[in-house]
């Protein structure tokens, strides 16, 4: 606590604080001073003063949420990662002061640490890197810089959806104040603060499936054509591809319409999705086209363990799985070499599976 903070709470007694455990109240008898140790009543503002002092971190708490020209959705954020609203001020400042308060906002590891009269000091990196030195990654202290940080993954691939799990290693941005955090997080996971406080206070505006796919005008009206099938079985199948937590951090809460609900999990992400995303839309475009054709029946020779391998093959690129599966994993059904001995086997010269054309005369 300083002396501008103190000045501060002088003056807001005059209106009242109650905050955090803190009440702090002047009237025609005096000032009140109180915490959860105890009731101080009837106090010259020396005294007040005197008791202020021997609270410091409940005075501090106090500026640094309140006092403090600070946007709502910013302490809202701010505070849920401290646990402000479920652990008392001396706990987390205790810790804080300690080895420090760890939160995640998707992929992201932020660490809490106290500092000069009870400001906060955050830190933010992958959380892959929780046990790496701070020392060992490259440094930034400017939010901007997240921007172009996390616009490629590990191996240098564009990341078209923010959301998705593969933000970067090898980074991390120090000394921010809160201000600064909260902009890196936005660079990061753009609008997923603003999102999840609006659905905090029950104003989150959701943009269901066909409400969307209406607006959609050009090259992507044609999806408005895909509306068939029972249950919206398209649009279910279009939620498990895209939308679960393995290909995307967010938490879906769009559904087919307005109670219209899909069949899919909407995921266990902390932040919500309020409207079928760029992606999404981009991807049923080209289903939309795709499903347009009618089946065709193929018959293939292949032994049970071949259909098998197929399938395995199937499932470890859907689940992004096949690039970790080693060369020595020979019983693995997507390994490369055995991917290889079955094209060998089973592809013909011009590529096709058991010689078997796609088309007539093809």
């Amino acid at each position: 606590m300083n002396d501008e903070q103190l000045d501060a709470l002088l003056s807001a007694a005059a209106s009242g604080v109650d905050y955090d455990g803190l009440v702090a109240e002047h009237d025609v008898d005096g000032y009140r001073f109180e915490t959860p140790d105890g009731t101080h009543e009837e106090l010259t503002e020396a005294e007040f003063g005197e008791l202020a002092d021997r609270n410091p971190w409940f005075v501090s708490n106090w500026y640094y949420w309140r006092a403090r020209d600070r946007p709502d959705t910013e302490v809202a954020f701010l505070r849920y990662l401290e646990g402000a609203d479920d652990r008392p001020v001396t706990d987390r400042y205790e810790t804080m002061a300690d080895d420090g308060i760890v939160a995640s906002w998707g992929q992201l590891r932020i660490d809490i640490a106290l500092g000069e009269d009870g400001h906060r000091v955050y830190t933010v990196r992958n959380e892959t890197e929780a046990d790496t030195a701070i020392e060992s990654l490259t440094v930034h202290t400017d939010p901007l810089e997240a921007r172009e940080l996390v616009k490629h993954d590990d191996r240098g691939r564009y990341r078209p959806l923010k959301t998705a799990p593969t933000l970067p290693t090898g980074w991390a941005f120090v000394d921010l104040d809160g201000r600064a955090l909260a902009e890196t997080v936005e660079y990061v996971y753009p609008a997923t603060i603003a999102n999840w406080h609006l659905e905090r206070r029950g104003e989150l505006d959701v943009d269901h499936w066909r409400e969307t796919m209406e607006r959609q005008s050009g090259i992507y009206s044609v999806i408005k054509t895909w509306d068939r099938g029972e249950g919206h079985e398209h649009v279910n199948w279009v939620a498990e591809a895209c939308c679960a937590d393995s290909q995307c951090l967010k938490r879906r809460e769009w559904e087919y319409e307005d109670g219209t609900p899909l069949e899919v999990d909407g995921g266990d992400g902390e932040f919500p999705c309020r409207e079928p995303c760029s992606l999404v839309v981009t991807a049923a475009r080209q289903w939309t086209k795709l499903e347009g054709e009618e089946t065709k029946r193929y018959e293939f020779e292949l032994t049970p363990s071949e259909k098998e391998q197929i399938e395995a093959i199937v499932d470890a690129v859907a689940d992004g799985e096949a690039e970790s599966i080693r060369e020595a994993d020979i019983y693995e059904g997507a390994n490369r070499y055995r991917a290889r001995f079955l094209r060998a086997k089973r592809f013909d010269e011009e590529g096709r599976l058991c010689g078997v054309p796609t088309d007539d005369g093809s």
